[in-house]
């Protein structure tokens, strides 16, 4: 006779909220992968300088082209060897890690706020705002996103700081669209029609009553939006219009690379695998949060 580990009814019932949260979170196993690599990858970037004793902006032409310690010719002093200019592989790989996880979160909380405002306002009072905002979201989308940073990176230079601002005032459509249909089925709700009803300010209403219940949709927008910036700025890097040398960023890593991907292709795996990973981690996390703290799986 067949028998299941699936908790029953009665179990789940007499769980208190808390546990039943716990269950949820710890059950989710991509929830629960995505946030291990990316505690990971967070305390490599913050720990980088006890991780590595070396600077990843010191040149050695002594030292250049040095393969990683799985082939032969390697320097044990590199284990992840050296680049063109003899730079410790590792320890770019590591400080490049700070640049890619703060362009994601910056530009998320720039287009965040944006498309967030946005989109609450054209879904709560509707009518011309509505009108309005989605013009706006109709003209963003007509945008090419890399066209358009192209053409802005180009023309103002390439740094950290134009990046930042360029995807922030590029990707906040997406925040827009979810945030104005989410608020738009609970506008008129019970409870958001009873705080109307006893005198709450709108701007207590949105805060107090709108925001809580679109929480869990702006929490995987803010997510994918993270990866999606984290990619474009490599893709950035790559054409020579992102961050500029020689700071280190794994899609300029990727790019100095790209000339020996015949001969040394591992130049372009390291940095392609830890982006990939990085992405990775981000969307399952994003995927499971959405999971764990919708509203129909609080029951």
């Amino acid at each position: 006779m067949m028998t299941s580990s699936a908790p029953t009814t009665e179990s789940i019932v007499g769980m208190t909220p808390g546990a039943r949260m716990r269950r949820r979170v710890f059950g989710h196993y991509g929830l629960m992968f995505g946030l291990a690599v990316l505690i990971l990858i967070i305390a490599a970037a913050i720990f980088a300088p006890l991780l590595t004793s070396h600077d990843p902006y010191a040149q050695s032409l002594f030292m250049r082209m040095k393969p990683p310690f799985w082939m032969n010719g390697t320097n044990p002093d590199h284990i992840l060897g050296t680049d063109h200019l003899g730079r410790d592989y590792l320890a770019r790989l590591l400080y490049g890690a700070r640049i890619s996880l703060m362009i994601g979160l910056l530009t998320a909380l720039v287009s965040g706020v944006i498309g967030t405002t946005l989109g609450v306002a054209a879904g709560y009072f509707g009518g011309k705002v509505d009108l309005a905002v989605t013009f706006l979201i109709n003209v963003r989308l007509a945008m090419p996103v890399v066209l358009v940073a192209l053409a802005v990176v180009a023309l103002f230079g390439g740094s950290l700081q134009v990046v930042i601002l360029v995807l922030g005032f590029l990707l906040w459509d997406r925040f827009a669209v979810v945030m104005r249909s989410s608020v738009m089925q609970i506008r008129d709700l019970e409870y958001v029609n009873a705080a109307r009803a006893i005198g709450c300010s709108t701007t207590r209403i949105l805060l107090s009553e709108i925001m809580p219940n679109v929480v869990n949709n702006l929490i995987v927008i803010m997510t994918l939006e993270m990866a999606h910036a984290i990619l474009l700025e490599a893709a950035l890097s790559f054409l020579g219009l992102g961050v500029q040398p020689p700071m280190p960023s794994w899609g300029l890593m990727i790019s100095e690379g790209k000339e020996m991907l015949l001969f040394q292709p591992w130049m372009i795996t390291i940095p392609g695998v830890a982006l990939f990973m990085l992405v990775l981690a981000i969307n399952l996390m994003g995927d499971g949060l959405r999971d764990v703290t919708a509203p129909e799986a609080k029951g």
